[in-house]
């Protein structure tokens, strides 16, 4: 790794496509970890309508973002980046 340069794998794509066993599958691969960037599953209950990740998946592989809000909390894009930032951070010290 050069520089401030940290890799990092983005998979994106509608609700119900197979990111989550896609993620999980390269984050076993390379040994990492997975930061969710949905913007509903940040907020705690939105399990139903998000296709969260199953209790399995998180045990699985660790998942950063997820159910951390309550509902009626508001968030930035700016506050969200810095929460993501945060943990790359956090996770490439490991």
């Amino acid at each position: 790794m050069s520089g401030n340069k940290i890799p990092l794998i983005a998979i994106v794509g509608e609700t119900a496509s197979g990111k989550t066993e896609l993620s999980i599958k390269l984050a076993q691969m390379f040994n990492g970890e997975i930061i969710t960037c949905d913007s509903r599953t940040i907020y705690k209950g939105m399990e139903i309508g998000t296709a969260s990740p199953s209790e399995l998946q998180k045990k699985l592989v660790k998942h950063h973002l997820l159910n951390i809000l309550d509902p009626l909390s508001p968030i930035s894009v700016a506050e969200f980046k810095k929460l993501c930032n945060d943990k790359i951070y956090e996770i490439n010290k490991k």
